[in-house]
């Protein structure tokens, strides 16, 4: 082995992923490096043009730009650059500069792609890959992979003879009652067979239709199985149809799920709505951290967790409401409570405040005004008390100005789209995220939102305001080590994950939701929805969702560390604490993010 290549080689035994290769292989892929020289200011590289490698700097510097000129990160000696576009094409989605004269290797791309194929350490280490999740229990499997059999249905002119016929032909203890098309009407059982025929002596020849429960609540086929857990334990049924586009697709029943077991996140869902006081659903609720802890070991995604933690937070609010009904009386009007912040995205972590607000039917009157006024106190504490602390911006019900009548909401957001001054963006930025959590008038809402979201898509400068608005929040990359760390304070030398990890993200998803008229509040559905209509492309959105599910898993597994050492968690964390793996992929994700962020600043909708 002549020098050169010994002198690679010893190199590459200090740089990860190389020193995980078998010897024989290292030494034969230090043969496979080219080594070139670049003199100081000098390009690499250039944007969206064929890419030949993958580059590693041996000695020197490089400034790496995005196709927009904006900065991403300044690299120095052992950190490689060039993989994101070797995996999209061979065609280069950034621009690389020496900044000093630099000595740079170069690895060649089917070597590169040979090495991916081979060495599972490699892959991971270049496609951000955190291993395999644990997706095999009830909480966490889909809907559509818990329905036992084929939909059993029959029209609402059916007799109860016939129905009770049919279901014990099937062997099943209910029916779905459709129309011709198929569209769910109701559903009956074996028991409203038992209380609402047999108990009352009905005619045999009785219409289904006057025995069903009419409109039931259902789930669609892409809900989680802990959404069943949670509204079967909660509204105490034993049936659950499952509708997609309000045709009828299947039943699961109680029996269905005895081969799966019940997670904790149903235990604490079961407590709280079993709760009689405020101090018992507190007890409840101080378990989650422990509960956050026990997902994050047990490897589920972000999504889950957040989506369970936050379905504790939404058991509780409605609990709240309904002992706020049994204090005060039924409300006067219909109402609608929402959630708004990271409980309206479904986003909940173990720190959480409180960020609601109520609609009301118009024709409220002054009198019934007080009324939601001591309706809201008492839910808000409540939410309080049980740890959702009190909102420090005072969004929330309580506060006059977020519990108005659906009028009223009609202007705020016409004005705050008319008009998109920096309180309206930052306003409008909170309300594009509502979500109803409980209440008698869930349409005061759909209409609103169908409505805000089309006369704020047609309203280009309320838009631009909004993509300004969304750039504010930026990720932490620095020129030194890759990360901007917070510089004095408490959390000195950490990272906010919070405001400059995931909340970038969210205001780029909500910016897309906005553009597409996306009805969803959470950020990775709007995401997906954003891919989905053609807002982003195909692979702008497979980078933007693989660096937020990496960003979003390392600010839980860091509370779940903060958890377990007895700390309070919080969405500080400090890079020093990560491996070098872990550094070098969350900075990866970052420059993703700062690049969509980038590209949609300079009016690009997609990157490709």
């Amino acid at each position: 082995m002549d020098a050169d290549i010994q002198a690679i080689t010893a190199f590459l035994e200090s740089v990860h992923p190389y020193d995980t290769l078998p010897r024989d292989e290292l030494a034969s892929v230090a043969r496979s490096f080219r080594r070139m020289e670049f003199k100081s200011n000098s390009l690499i590289y250039v944007f969206d043009a064929p890419i030949g490698g993958l580059y590693l700097i041996k000695q020197g510097a490089v400034e790496i730009t995005d196709g927009n000129g904006g900065l991403v990160s300044l690299l120095g000696p052992r950190n490689s650059f060039g993989e994101r576009g070797l995996m999209r094409g061979g065609i280069a989605v950034t621009q690389a500069r020496a900044t000093e004269d630099s000595i740079i290797l170069v690895l060649p791309a089917p070597t590169f792609k040979y090495l991916n194929e081979t060495f599972p350490a490699f892959s991971r280490f270049f496609t951000r890959t955190r291993g395999d999740r644990v997706t095999n229990d009830i909480a966490t499997q889909k809907v559509a992979d818990l329905i036992a059999r084929k939909p059993l249905s029959c029209g609402p002119g059916a007799s109860v003879l016939e129905a009770a016929q049919l279901m014990r032909d099937a062997h099943v203890s209910s029916l779905g009652i459709v129309d011709p098309e198929e569209r769910l009407l109701g559903i009956v059982t074996v028991r409203d067979l038992s209380n609402k025929v047999l108990a009352e002596g009905r005619d045999l020849a009785t219409p289904v239709a006057e025995v069903m429960t009419a409109d039931p609540v259902s789930l669609p086929p892409t809900a989680l199985g802990s959404d069943i857990l949670h509204i079967m334990l909660e509204r105490r049924i034993g049936h659950l149809p499952i509708t997609e586009g309000g045709k009828f697709a299947g039943m699961i029943t109680q029996t269905d799920l005895t081969r799966f077991q019940a997670v904790s996140s149903a235990v604490l869902i079961r407590d709280v709505v079993s709760s009689e006081t405020v101090a018992e659903m507190a007890a409840v609720t101080a378990r989650i951290p422990q509960l956050l802890v026990q997902l994050v070991g047990g490897h589920q995604s972000h999504e889950v967790v957040t989506r369970l933690i936050t379905d504790i937070a939404d058991a509780v609010t409605r609990r709240l409401l309904v002992m706020a009904e049994r204090e005060l009386g039924a409300p006067p009007v219909p109402y609608l409570w929402l959630a708004c912040g990271s409980q309206g995205r479904q986003e909940q972590t173990g720190v959480s405040d409180q960020d609601n607000c109520l609609i009301l039917d118009d024709s409220a009157t002054e009198n019934d005004m007080a009324y939601f006024r001591a309706f809201a106190k008492i839910v808000s504490d409540g939410l309080n008390d049980c740890g959702y602390v009190y909102c420090p911006g005072d969004m929330m019900a309580t506060a006059e100005r977020w519990c108005q009548p659906v009028r009223v909401w009609r202007d705020y957001f016409q004005g705050w789209i008319n008009t998109p001054s920096p309180e309206a963006q930052m306003l409008a930025s909170v309300m594009f995220d509502l979500r109803p959590i409980g209440g008698t008038g869930l349409r005061l809402f759909q209409d609103l939102q169908a409505e805000t979201l089309d006369l704020a898509a047609r309203n280009s400068i309320f838009t631009a305001h909004m993509i300004s608005n969304s750039l504010k929040h930026t990720p932490p990359l620095g020129l030194l080590r890759g990360f901007a760390t917070i510089r004095s304070g408490e959390h000195r030398n950490h990272i906010d994950m919070k405001h400059n990890g995931v909340v970038p993200v969210a205001d780029l998803a909500r910016v897309y939701a906005l553009k597409g008229q996306l009805s969803a509040a959470n950020t990775r559905a709007r995401l997906l929805g954003a891919e989905e209509h053609g807002i982003i492309s195909a692979s702008g959105a497979r980078d933007l969702i693989e660096a937020y599910d990496l960003i979003a898993t390392m600010r839980l597994e860091n509370q779940s560390h903060l958890i377990k050492s007895g700390r309070k968690p919080d969405n500080y964390l400090a890079p020093s604490d990560l491996s070098d793996f872990e550094r070098s992929h969350l900075r990866d994700a970052f420059v993703v993010v700062r690049t969509m962020q980038s590209a949609i600043g300079h009016g690009k909708g997609v990157v490709s």
